[in-house]
């Protein structure tokens, strides 16, 4: 399998300007600025030389990537943590010593399989800033790497702070003694954030687009910068996850006084495991969330079209998911209980909270209490769709207390905006929250970024360390097909709802009211049939009299001769 997926590397370098090493046994020869493909073995390691380096390079920075197989990189053959880095993706900054024309690596493995790598050589000079230079908090003296960790929530990335550059033989510039504009205080940190295709989980597709995210130009041209870091900030940046969906993350630091710029070494995430049984990369979702979504989407989509019309189930399907929403981050943040378990647990506190909704109806009778349970569960969708527009990474809403207080506010506003008509209120939020349960269902299956609306309101309730994450999410081919069917159903279920409407009464009358009529007059119209209908306690105990005589003998009549005439 290996092979076949070499091929198709081998076929893409060709058509792209990429080299492939020339290799002997156990030695790999590279050229700047090249990218080059090879495969690495346990029982075979590499050594990778570069020759004919010119006089004007000060340093070099070797990377090496593989998709989710750890490689290892050297300086020395023995490997220390000084000397050598360790994953997926791993460089080294080599500091040119006066006259060298020739630097080497080794590489290895301790993967049984072959692993498929792509390697590359960048040169800078004297005027470029060191990527890592002023590094203390990892073992590499230069480190240029970008540490990645992911959860379910966010995904942050780690660098050393870089130093500004010098000659070859100087000493270099001391990284904390002052803060002058002489020094690496000075430089800039742009962070770049590139998304792959939605579902390509193939090797060949991530080696080929890490090229992009390699040089400072490429990275310029292709990703998009998210934010910009001096060196007083802290050099981590926080990202929202999105498990199964390839993302590549890059760190250029930029000298503004030389405006020159020198490049990290590229990370990348599918922010979920290649390897692992249950919620792999290949299928994300559980079982019991595929489950769930499916049975919630059916619901979802019935409300959608008939919803006005069944208005106990509208009512059913409003509470199932405001108590179920509460429910789900209560006993997340206050129990260790597995997911599973909380899935199904919020299944019955929802159901429970579409009932108690329900019966609250048909006792009480109180439209406008429904009606304002309707409307905040369609605040609620607004509001969400607003802050997952480049309006929720503003500074000011990383602030906990001014995030929930515009999020209360705007949710607020919808029902109070249709309180007037709340006719035309439930069925907005039939259509519109209805269709949306179908793009939740879908993304159980298939990666869809449109499920995000909501699901980043529920990690930020869930994780108090999210709200200092950038909420970006790509939006490619199978978005705005999943977006035109949303669309499609919301428009299609409000016209047919207003349109069958048309000429009917705004609600349904109070049923408590009308059983208390209706028994009130079976009681003194003694011409209606239903008045003379035994109480059903008698009703059943008759019923039971009738089953018993199923199951007894029947008795002798005594002589059974005819009369005599």
């Amino acid at each position: 399998m290996w092979r076949l997926r070499l091929l198709v590397l081998a076929v893409l370098a060709a058509g792209s300007a990429e080299a492939h090493a020339n290799s002997s046994d156990g030695f790999l020869e590279f050229s700047v600025g090249k990218f080059t493909y090879f495969v690495l073995s346990k029982s075979s390691p590499q050594e990778a030389v570069l020759r004919h380096i010119s006089s004007n390079v000060t340093f070099l920075l070797f990377q090496i990537h593989s998709q989710y197989q750890n490689t290892t990189v050297s300086f020395t053959k023995i490997l220390l943590p000084s000397t050598s880095g360790t994953g997926n993706d791993r460089g080294l900054v080599f500091i040119l010593r006066p006259e060298q024309t020739v630097c080497t690596w080794y590489l290895e493995t301790e993967d049984t399989k072959p692993v498929q790598n792509v390697a590359l050589t960048l040169s800078y000079s004297e005027r470029d800033p060191i990527p890592g230079g002023c590094n203390l908090e990892f073992d590499l003296d230069i480190d240029p790497n970008l540490y990645l960790d992911y959860n379910f929530f966010e995904t942050t990335i780690k660098f050393a702070p870089a130093n500004i550059g010098y000659a070859r033989a100087a000493e270099p510039p001391p990284c904390d003694v002052s803060t002058s504009r002489e020094s690496r205080w000075r430089l800039r940190y742009d962070v770049y954030q590139y998304f792959l295709p939605e579902g390509d989980l193939t090797e060949a597709s991530l080696l080929h687009h890490l090229q992009r995210m390699a040089q400072v130009a490429q990275v310029k041209a292709s990703a998009i910068k998210v934010a910009t870091l001096t060196a007083d900030d802290k050099t981590a940046v926080s990202f929202s996850s999105l498990p199964g969906q390839g993302v590549i993350y890059n760190v250029i630091v930029w000298d503004p006084s030389l405006n020159t710029s020198a490049a990290y070494v590229p990370v990348h995430t599918y922010a979920c495991s290649f390897e692992s049984v249950d919620g792999n990369c290949a299928s994300p979702g559980r079982v019991s969330t595929k489950v769930f979504s499916t049975l919630f989407a059916l619901l979802g989509l019935f409300i959608c079209f008939f919803g006005h019309r069944f208005w106990k189930t509208d009512l059913f399907f409003i509470g199932f998911i405001f108590l179920g929403f509460f429910f789900y981050i209560l006993i997340t943040r206050l129990t260790p209980l597995q997911y599973d378990v909380r899935l199904a647990l919020t299944a019955v506190a929802g159901s429970f909270g579409g009932l108690l909704l329900v019966a609250s109806w048909w006792r009480f009778g109180i439209l406008t209490l429904c009606m304002l349970c309707v409307g905040l569960v369609l605040g609620f969708l607004v509001s969400s769709g607003t802050f997952f527009t480049p309006l929720g990474n503003l500074n000011v809403f990383h602030d906990d207390g001014v995030f929930w207080v515009t999020f209360s506010c705007i949710a607020l506003l919808v029902p109070v905006i249709f309180m007037g008509c709340l006719r035309i209120l439930n069925i907005l939020a039939c259509g519109v929250v209805g269709s949306y349960s179908v793009v939740l269902a879908v993304n159980s299956y298939m990666f869809t970024s449109l499920s995000y609306i909501t699901l980043n309101v529920l990690r930020r309730a869930l994780n108090t360390d999210f709200r200092g994450a950038f909420i970006r999410v790509p939006f490619q081919t199978n978005d705005y097909i999943i977006l035109a069917v949303w669309g499609m159903l919301a428009v299609s279920g409000i016209t047919l709802q207003i349109r069958r409407e048309r000429g009917q009464p705004p609600f349904p009358p109070h049923p408590y009211k009308l059983w208390k009529q209706e028994r009130e007059r079976r009681v003194t119209n003694i011409l209606d049939p239903s008045h003379h209908i035994p109480p059903l306690r008698e009703r059943l105990y008759g019923r039971i009299a009738r089953i018993k005589e199923l199951f007894q003998k029947e008795q002798p009549a005594g002589e059974r001769t005819p009369l005599l005439l």
